[in-house]
């Protein structure tokens, strides 16, 4: 019996369309997270190795629109894992029960001031200060002496040199804001930002626009001083194209200048993979995965027994006494606060 050439083309499509579809059908997990989420594709392959699964990367806009999307999604979670939840954001993220109690493997490595939920549904991945840097060489040709602290960028000789990020668009932007309130208190952080605003301080959207657009060490820019991490440094030597014996930058990082930033990881309730997503969790903790961190997200890894790159251990800050708010005096003040600044600065 002759086979019908319409039946044979439609028996070639599906074969066709099964192949399109083999890697598809493979099992995966859904991480989601911020769009600054950066890892080695080494360290994706070695976790479809382990466990025969992929992990599939759904960035999701800054911290605070990602977690937004995830609150909004919850009774049909979008994903299986969420990264990125900091600790100015965290009571909020506890409050809206998106997350699902789990105690991971090497959560012992962890030190116990980064542990800030007892409830274990939010694990520490990664730790960094936001604090001000500032670009050396501009500072030397002028002949002024850098920055010490916040209170010398509101003197006179210092007018017009900052650039900072709205708090209310921008992480490291809300993390300086709450520097200024764990320094000056709530009756004294606006007084500070009244004198920053008459002392012509700079204000954009985010950390890239401000970095990359308004600091002197940028291609037109024009302020020595921007709000940035205390690791900014050693990335300025890591990426630099020609080699450096020093790093262009500084940060400050005196008592009450920088705010250390936590960010979390944990398994959103309702996901229909909880194994994976419990999988991804101890791999994210774990010493593989946290070696990475330094080199491709710019911060500090959780998991204390891991060693640090050398240009970390050379060009990377960490605050001796850095401003450290309660996730739930962040939660109380949080909107209050970014209000009374944008009536301040920006109004």
């Amino acid at each position: 019996m002759r086979k019908c050439p319409l039946i044979m083309t439609l028996v070639l499509l599906l074969l066709l369309l099964g192949i399109g579809d083999a890697k598809e059908n493979q099992p995966f997990v859904t991480l989601m997270t911020h769009d600054s989420f950066a890892v080695s594709k080494n360290l994706l392959h070695s976790f479809q190795k382990q466990y025969g699964t992929e992990i599939k990367i759904l960035k999701s806009g800054d911290a605070g629109a990602a977690l937004n999307q995830a609150i909004l999604s919850r009774k049909n979670p979008l994903a299986d894992v969420f990264f990125g939840v900091d600790n100015t954001f965290m009571s909020r993220a506890l409050r809206t029960g998106i997350f699902e109690a789990y105690v991971p493997l090497f959560l012992d490595d962890i030190p116990a001031h980064l542990k800030l939920d007892a409830t274990n549904r939010l694990h520490p991945v990664d730790y960094g200060d936001v604090c001000l840097n500032y670009d050396k060489e501009w500072f030397s040709e002028k002949g002024l002496v850098p920055p010490q602290g916040l209170d010398d960028l509101i003197k006179p000789e210092y007018k017009g040199l900052t650039v900072v990020q709205n708090p209310a668009t921008s992480s490291p932007g809300l993390a300086f804001l709450l520097t200024t309130v764990g320094k000056y208190g709530e009756k004294g952080y606006l007084n500070f930002w009244k004198k920053l605003r008459e002392n012509n301080v700079y204000v954009t959207v985010g950390w890239s626009s401000a970095y990359y657009g308004k600091f002197t060490r940028a291609k037109g820019g024009t302020c020595p001083i921007v709000v940035s991490y205390a690791s900014s440094p050693s990335a300025e030597v890591y990426y630099s194209e020609k080699k450096l014996d020093a790093a262009p930058t500084a940060g400050v990082l005196s008592p009450g200048s920088a705010f250390r930033q936590i960010e979390f990881v944990g398994v959103l309730a309702g996901t229909k993979k909880p194994d994976l997503a419990r999988k991804l969790i101890d791999f994210m903790l774990s010493p593989e995965f946290q070696r990475d961190i330094p080199l491709h997200m710019w911060v500090f890894p959780a998991n204390q027994t891991v060693p640090l790159p050398d240009i970390f251990l050379q060009y990377a800050g960490k605050a001796d006494t850095p401003v450290m708010l309660s996730p739930k005096a962040i939660e109380m003040g949080r909107e209050k606060w970014i209000e009374a600044w944008t009536d301040t600065v920006l109004r």
